[in-house]
């Protein structure tokens, strides 16, 4: 048995894949909401008979090599880590002993991080600038169990003394530069990126370190407060969540989501019971974000700067959640500025009780319309319909729609038809990409859908296929042919590379069963249909390369008998018809 049997073997699809997304029970498979395109049905499906999962929406599919690396974006060879990690199989091919040559640049980048995040543990508890950083993380409600938790440490103030560090233990100046530890100067030597900074490690999902956040310690004119490691091949600020390594059992578990701004906002939330808090740091939350925590949930509760500054930016936050289908709820932190001064000045049973007063958004953006308004005034009236129906027009459910139309008229005391009137003349701008997923073109030609859909059938009830292979395409007809040797449908189709077609025809195969036996359609009739479709696809093939080689046949004797071929296929065409 090779390394990835044995992997198969110990692993179940079903608890690889609800690592990352949440399944629910669909007769003996698993659903779930696509993690790979936005959607709202559930269209994915999960086999733990074949081991085999296949999106109905986008198409894709396979083995658990190919989820992970699908949802992951890595190659193989980390998918193939990553599995065997889980399976607990010791891989040859990457093992310690290996050079450096043979291992992925991956992870040489991850080595690299991770002997960094040790170097600033090192100084965070062993140097003069460490117990300055010590005091201030203590002075934010942390303790010496939080800090190792989190790995947070302290990068030196020097130019070189990480740089140096890790050349001595024989990494080579480009990955340092490509993991964003250090940028290389005119004169070939580094330049440490972190200086005097407290340093917060970014984790994936896999408990990996991907990059790091410096906190300047003390104050400094014109140098930022906050510092990021740039665009790596680990590290894509587009899409990295602080915290979602330790946050992701409970979001799932909740069904629900807290995002806020900052990592000690995200630590301290951690540190006083709630821990389904993910930050978004160092860039605006993005599709791609957003699309990770859908795999565990459709609720999302804001904890974002709702002030006049910062109030634009998360509004457009929430309206990207909104569309994509999230419910979404916002906390009130009243007069202090972030979860962290809650949690440090009034206590964890005072943030508690904020998030469980999560206020839905509508109601929030109702209750902050009508602030500071006197509904008796006509101008009032005005601007807070102006406010409130660009809101309502977002909400996808015409009966939710409905609703808080009516509620609107109802409390400004105006006639609902006057409000409907108004909002018809509502139009909102449209987001660039919106409709990406949307766009996407069926690639599949018609011949190749009634290929695939023969097949799902086929496994339903297996018949002579002799007569009719020749209407099948090569790749097809191979699968034909193997199926229709062995009797045992998932041998028949091994070693075969292209997972996400066998996924599809597995999977669809039994979608398509229990939905000819809950119509009442007979399968052998769906065969026959399918069949008449592909003989008329192949006539028309046949007739289109006649005519053709009719028109570039420069014999008339050859042109004669082409027409006459040509003639005769028509005929044979018609008279089927008649």
């Amino acid at each position: 048995m090779n390394e990835l049997e044995e992997i198969k073997n110990r692993l179940d699809i079903v608890d690889v894949i609800s690592g990352y997304i949440k399944l629910d029970k669909a007769g003996t498979n698993y659903r779930a909401c696509c993690p790979f395109h936005n959607e709202k049905t559930a269209s994915l499906m999960v086999s733990p008979a074949k081991q085999i999962w296949h999106c109905f929406g986008c198409s894709k599919g396979g083995d658990i090599f190919e989820f992970v690396k699908e949802i992951e974006g890595i190659d193989f060879g980390d998918a193939l880590k990553i599995l065997a990690n889980k399976a607990g199989v010791e891989l040859k091919g990457y093992n310690k002993s290996n050079t450096n040559q043979e291992r992925t640049e991956r992870q040489k980048t991850g080595e690299v991080l991770e002997q960094a995040a040790k170097f600033f543990e090192y100084y965070l508890n062993n140097s003069k600038g460490g117990e300055s950083a010590k005091e201030y993380l203590i002075k934010r409600g942390f303790d010496e169990e939080l800090i190792k938790d989190w790995r947070v440490g302290y990068a030196p103030n020097s130019f070189e003394q990480l740089s140096k560090f890790l050349e001595n233990r024989g990494y080579n100046k480009v990955y340092i530069e490509k993991a964003g530890l250090a940028f290389l100067k005119t004169n070939g030597n580094l330049c440490d990126r972190f200086r005097s900074r407290i340093i917060f490690p970014f984790v994936n999902i896999n408990s990996e370190i991907i990059g790091f956040t410096g906190r300047i310690l003390g104050k400094e004119e014109n140098v930022a407060k906050y510092l990021n490691t740039p665009a790596t091949l680990l590290y894509d600020k587009s899409k990295a969540l602080f915290g979602i390594d330790k946050a992701k059992v409970e979001i799932r578990k909740e069904d629900k989501c807290i995002l806020v701004e900052g990592n000690v906002d995200c630590i301290m939330a951690h540190k006083a019971g709630t821990k389904n808090v993910v930050a978004v740091s160092g860039t605006a939350l993005t599709e791609l974000h957003l699309k990770i925590l859908k795999r565990y949930t459709s609720n999302l509760i804001f904890s974002f700067d709702m002030d006049s500054a910062g109030a634009k930016a998360t509004e457009r936050a929430i309206d990207l959640a909104r569309e994509m289908g999230f419910n979404v709820s916002v906390l009130d932190l009243k007069e202090e500025k972030d979860p962290a001064d809650v949690i440090l000045k009034q206590g964890k049973e005072k943030w508690i009780g904020i998030v469980n007063s999560a206020e839905k958004i509508m109601d929030f953006y109702f209750r902050k319309a009508f602030l500071d308004k006197n509904i008796e005034k006509v101008d009032d009236k005005k601007k807070i319909i102006e406010e409130l129906l660009p809101q309502i027009k977002k909400i996808d459910n015409s009966i939710e729609q409905s609703f808080f139309i009516q509620k609107l008229a109802d409390e400004l005391m105006v006639r609902e038809e006057d409000i409907r009137k108004e909002f018809s003349k509502v139009r909102l701008e449209r987001r660039e990409g919106e409709t990406e997923t949307k766009k996407k073109k069926d690639t599949l030609s018609q011949k190749e859908k009634l290929e695939r859909q023969f097949l799902k059938l086929y496994l339903i009830k297996k018949i002579d296929v002799k007569d009719f292979i020749y209407l099948f395409s090569e790749k097809y007809k191979t699968i034909l042919e193997k199926l229709e040797k062995e009797e045992d449908s998932s041998r028949a189709l091994e070693g075969m590379e292209d997972n996400n077609l066998l996924s599809e025809i597995f999977l669809g195969a039994e979608t398509e069963r229990e939905i000819l036996e809950a119509n009442e359609i007979s399968v052998e009739e769906e065969i026959e249909n399918c069949l008449i479709n592909l003989k008329k696809i192949f006539e028309e093939k046949e007739k289109m390369d006649l005519s053709l080689r009719i028109k570039n046949e420069k014999n008339p004797l050859e042109t004669e008998k082409l027409i006459e071929e040509y003639l005769s296929l028509l005929k044979k065409s018609y008279g089927k018809e008649n």
